[in-house]
């Protein structure tokens, strides 16, 4: 009995020849529709030489909608031009929303370091009277940016 594995065409294992690479493990493939209306009918396209022209000719694009820290719907539209846009950064370049998030993700791990790091900071937030002040000078900082918009 042969092993097979996952590729452009059925193919044993232990024999080496081109295929499609099989997905890494610690990889996660996701299959959605890339397009808000469906087909007509199947169609033959021909003269799509390489992924940019089929890219190009499809124009996929999505409407994606994002739930935010409110609870509220923002929706947005995607759309693929090439496969980096597949990607965390590509996905993040073209939506406003998560880039949103990605500046704040940034915020906080940059905090968390220096929480991290900073010595005098981490005593004083052991010390209950000293974390209370911090917290305190935190709200009225917030309050004056909040005041000042």
């Amino acid at each position: 009995m042969f092993d097979y594995g996952v590729g452009g065409q059925e193919r044993k294992l232990d024999i080496a020849n081109e295929a499609i690479a099989d997905i890494p493990i610690n990889r996660t493939m996701m299959v959605q529709k890339l397009t808000s209306q469906p087909p007509l009918r199947p169609q033959i396209v021909q003269g799509l030489v390489n992924v940019d022209d089929v890219f190009n000719h499809y124009k996929p694009n999505v409407d994606v909608e994002f739930s935010d820290e409110d609870g509220s719907i923002v929706g947005e539209n995607l759309q693929f031009k090439n496969v980096g846009d597949f990607t965390k950064k590509g996905l993040i370049n073209q939506s406003e929303f998560l880039s949103g998030l990605n500046v704040q993700a940034d915020d906080l791990q940059k905090f968390m370091r220096s929480l991290k790091s900073n010595k005098i900071l981490k005593a004083a937030l052991d010390n209950p009277e000293a974390k209370m002040a911090f917290l305190e000078a935190v709200a009225g900082l917030i309050n004056e940016l909040d005041e000042n918009k």
